[in-house]
């Protein structure tokens, strides 16, 4: 007998119930104990622990409290505000355009003092020229299905640029090496992409690591993920973006970043990376 796998919305709602459970249990407390304690209707508490009831973020401090895990706390609140968020479906973003899918994340790139970039295979949108943004969202549109508003989608991920060249913001990104040699849009598009990344690497707020190919490493990285501040992580799926918040879980992604900083190039090393790819590009 085959059951419908639950969404991930779902998922998290059930999991966070399942985390209150373990709290109010490990607390030696009933579930009628606790909601005599709180002040609540004994059925409260059931309905909470099932998940058939989104807890508040008073309920949660209070739970917290009374079971004496307030420790918890911050992941607790961090998976209530993240479940309806978590998960960004890019159909269902995209049905007026792939557009309104850059435009909407702006404000968060303007608030962020600090980007962690990793890609394993492709450029990262803050580097990318015109040209290699549009041969991508080519691709996602057609894919997609979306209305074709390529144009405003470049010129939208273009404005998110705008922070690179900003000297009060950190841009710290770790790419593979095989990023330099996947082309999108042909050779020529491929040799400006690569010659932005030399002129990108100089900039004094940016650090730029490659890890080379041919080395042995300590962690390998499943998907690209991007680290705003100390506060979200953002991946990507073909069709979704899935956002992190929960403190314990960010700093994993944070720890990950570290070891892939660990053996990646930088400086003169990068360069030769770079400029290496483009050698080959003209051969």
């Amino acid at each position: 007998m085959s059951t419908r796998p639950l969404s991930p919305a779902r998922q998290a709602a059930e999991n966070l119930a399942r985390r209150l459970r373990e709290i109010r249990r490990s607390s030696g407390l009933t579930g009628r104990a606790l909601a005599a304690i709180a002040g609540w209707h004994f059925t409260k508490v059931s309905r909470l622990e099932n998940g058939n009831k989104t807890p508040t973020e008073a309920e949660l401090r209070l739970w917290c409290r009374l079971c004496d895990a307030e420790d918890q706390l911050p992941d607790l609140l961090a998976d209530v505000r993240a479940l309806e968020s978590m998960y960004q479906e890019y159909k269902r973003q995209t049905r007026a355009g792939m557009k309104r899918l850059m435009r909407t994340s702006v404000p968060l790139y303007e608030r962020t003092t600090r980007f962690r970039i990793y890609e394993h295979n492709v450029i990262p949108g803050l580097f990318q020229t015109p040209e290699y943004a549009a041969a991508m969202l080519s691709f996602w549109i057609e894919f997609l299905e979306t209305p074709n508003d390529l144009d405003e989608a470049i010129a939208a991920r273009i404005r998110r640029q705008q922070v690179v060249r900003d000297p009060a913001r950190r841009i710290e990104v770790v790419i593979e090496e095989q990023a330099l040699r996947v082309w999108f849009g042909g050779a020529a598009v491929q040799a400006g992409q690569l010659e932005r990344l030399l002129a990108v690497q100089r900039l004094p707020n940016v650090s730029l690591g490659i890890i080379p190919m041919m080395i042995v490493r300590p962690c390998v990285a499943s998907s690209g993920f991007w680290i705003f501040d100390d506060e979200l992580a953002i991946l990507e799926t073909p069709t979704a973006g899935i956002e992190v918040t929960r403190p314990g879980e960010l700093d994993l992604y944070v720890r990950m970043f570290g070891l892939l900083t660990s053996v990646a190039q930088y400086g003169e090393a990068a360069r030769e990376l770079i400029v290496s790819a483009l050698r080959d590009l003209a051969n």
